[in-house]
Order: C-alpha cells, then sequence, then structure tokens
C-alpha cells in the first residue's frame, strides 16, 4: 500500500510502497478515508518533538473497518467490518489509573504508543521489505490503510461525511473540549468574555466551542486576516489582527474590548511569547489553558507576583481533556442539529502523493483545515 513516511527530521516526508500486517488481537484493519492535516506533527517532522524514525505520519482521521482481529468482543458497542470509525491518537484502555479515574486521554498507553512507535504493545504492524517502519501515535493515517488498537477509535454513523470526521477526531474535540471541558469545567461561561490566540484548526474549534456555551465577548488574535475573517463566521464577536503589533498593543486592545480582560483565554499556538500574552491578556481570577504544542525543549515565563496577587491560572489541556467515545457522537451530534457548523472549519483537499505539499501550505498560513484523501488518484480526482 502507499503511506506518507518520513525517514530523518528536517526532511521532506515521501510517499512509498509499504507492507501492513494484519492486525492481531483486539486491533481493526481500516481503509483510511480522510486524514486531516494537523500543525501538531509539523513539530515531529522538523525534530522538535522526537519519535521513531522512519515512521508513517497521520494521526487525524477516519476510515472504514475491513477487518477485526481476534479477541474483539460483541456487544452493543463492538466495532464491525464496514462501520466507519474516527481515530483516536490516545486509546483509552479503561484499565489503569487515569482511564478510571475519568482521566483518559492521559492512558498509560498513550505514552507506550508515542514512545515505542508501535500500537498498545509496543510493536509494529509496519514494514518495508525486512526494514520495520514504526507507527505515528498508534495511527499513521496518511496511508491507504491503517491497523490500530480497538481502543484507539470511535464508532461513527454511517451518515457522517468522512472529510468532517476526519477533523472532528482531533481539532474539533482539542478546541471545542478546551472550552466546554476545562474553562467551563467549574460554571458557566455564558456572558463572559472569552480570548482564543491562534486561528488554525483548533483554535477556530474553540471559537464554535465559545459560541456554544454563549461566552461573549470572543476576541480572537491572530496574524493572519483571512483566519481572522474565518474566525468571525465561526462565532468570533471581535478580531485583533496582531500583524505589526507589540505584545502590549495586543493585550491592550484585548483588554479594551473585554473590559478589563478575558474571563478565559486558549492559547492555540504552542508559542512561548503568545502564551505570555494570553496571560497578560486575562483578567485578575481568570484563567489560561494552554493546547498548542511547542518544542519539546520551550518555556514560557510568567509573572511570578502576578500569578499570585491576581490568582491567574495556567493549565494545560491535553486533546481536549476529553473521553472521545462520548465527546466525539456529542459533537457530531451539534453538528447534525446545526449548533457547530463544522463543514466551515474544512480547507483544501489533497491527495496522498501532494500530502507534504499540505505541510508547506499549513507553514506558509493556509487558511481552515486542510484534509487528505489517501484513495487511488483516479478516485481522488473523481
Amino acid at each position: 500500500m502507499r503511506a506518507l513516511v518520513l525517514r530523518a527530521p528536517g526532511t521532506r516526508p515521501e510517499v512509498e510502497d509499504v507492507e501492513l500486517d494484519g492486525p492481531g488481537p483486539g486491533e481493526l484493519l481500516v481503509r483510511v478515508e480522510a486524514a486531516g492535516v494537523c500543525h501538531t506533527e509539523l513539530h515531529y517532522v522538523s525534530g522538535d518533538i522526537g519519535c521513531p524514525l522512519p515512521i508513517v505520519l497521520g494521526h487525524e482521521g477516519t476510515g472504514v473497518v475491513e477487518e477485526v482481529g481476534p479477541g474483539e468482543a460483541g456487544g452493543p458497542d463492538a466495532v464491525r467490518v464496514g462501520q466507519r470509525v474516527a481515530f483516536t491518537w490516545r486509546p483509552r484502555c479503561g484499565q489503569c489509573e487515569p482511564c478510571v479515574t475519568g482521566r483518559p486521554v492521559m492512558c498509560v498507553y498513550g505514552r507506550v504508543q508515542a514512545r515505542s512507535g508501535g500500537l498498545m504493545d509496543g510493536t509494529s504492524r509496519l514494514r518495508r521489505g525486512g526494514e520495520q517502519l514504526h507507527h505515528f501515535l498508534g495511527v499513521s493515517c496518511f496511508a491507504e490503510r491503517a491497523v490500530v488498537s480497538r481502543r484507539a477509535v470511535v464508532a461513527l454513523p454511517d451518515d457522517v461525511a468522512p472529510t468532517l470526521a476526519a477533523v472532528a477526531g482531533c481539532a474539533v474535540v482539542t478546541g471545542v473540549g478546551a472550552v466546554v471541558n476545562v474553562a467551563a469545567a467549574d460554571g458557566s461561561l455564558a456572558g463572559r468574555p472569552l480570548l482564543v490566540v491562534g486561528a488554525g484548526g483548533v483554535g477556530l474549534s474553540a471559537v464554535m466551542g465559545a459560541a456554544l456555551v454563549g461566552a461573549g465577548p470572543v476576541v480572537v488574535v491572530d496574524v493572519s486576516a483571512d483566519k481572522l475573517a474565518l474566525a468571525r463566521r465561526l462565532g468570533a464577536t471581535h478580531t485583533v489582527d496582531a500583524s505589526g503589533l507589540e505584545a502590549a498593543e495586543v493585550v491592550e486592545a484585548v483588554q479594551e474590548v473585554t473590559r478589563g480582560g478575558a474571563d478565559v483565554a486558549v492559547e492555540a499556538v504552542g508559542n512561548p511569547a503568545t502564551l505570555a500574552q494570553a496571560f497578560s491578556a486575562v483578567r485578575p481570577g481568570g484563567t489560561v489553558v494552554a493546547v498548542g504544542l511547542s518544542s519539546a525543549t520551550a518555556t514560557v515565563a510568567v509573572p511570578v507576583n502576578e500569578l499570585v496577587q491576581q490568582q491567574k491560572r495556567l493549565v494545560g489541556s491535553l486533546y481536549g481533556s476529553a473521553n472521545p467515545p462520548v465527546d466525539l457522537p456529542r459533537l457530531l451530534a451539534l453538528h447534525r442539529a446545526g449548533r457547530l457548523p463544522l463543514e466551515d472549519l474544512l480547507g483544501a483537499t489533497y491527495p496522498l502523493e501532494e500530502t507534504a505539499d499540505a505541510y508547506d501550505a499549513l507553514r506558509a498560513g493556509a487558511v481552515g483545515r486542510a484534509v487528505v484523501l489517501p484513495g487511488p488518484p483516479a478516485a481522488v480526482a473523481a
């Protein structure tokens, strides 16, 4: 099958013909229909965050189950051949301490998959000849097919569009979850000012989450006028074009709109400078929710006295602090009800052979969430 392979950090990933073993116990073989292009992956491509190499990339996507490995239990939640599923790059084993205490995105097997480049047992199903290839975060969906753990998928309704399902499984869960599961976890955000820093796929999803819970005003900061225009379509009431502005000017603009600062800021860039801006832009007692990843060595400095005397909070949120088997179906139900305009989040589509071009467009500031369609070129063209 064809798959996008990264062989060394800082190099351009290329599509190669690779071999994929069949699913083992508790695993699924999935034909990939669509895969989202996530900015987080660029950190691994550049080497800012390490991963086992060579590796088949892709972690945000959806597909149709073609084969169920041995050991898959029956019952109402069983995955069947022919069913559409969304991939989740954090499995949910249901047995470790984070899973049983309600923090499934911290499942210990997420670290196993990330560090080993394998599936939940730490081994790979990917190879090229005698060379072992690795799975990216237990998924590797920039490929025609993927073998994944049953614990790393969420079954979806048959009528959900593959492109929407692909981005919902990562960007939307992360952005909406940061608002609903973290920012609004201790009370209502209705009528309270909320700031989103960064209008990429995750930041725009946070804007949709803010509109969903009735926050207001909803202020979005970015350096792209086109991204800010899309943010307004998705629910932003005010935008700040930070291109050419000093950090203090950005903070002043946000505080003016929010009459003293936002109650909550969602930082979706993963840049120490913008994270510090978000911290300055929240009012006393405010909370900054950090969702954007950076290089493995990046740090941020915050004023200690401001942290203490103004009782501000800076918290992290991985994957929207979500429970994907519960949250993802809910998000898709909200979309069907007209309350989450997911189709407006979508950007350009690319065939598998042009995935590296999609990365280039992302670096250059492309608007919306790009989606790769890994099917045969003739099928993509149709």
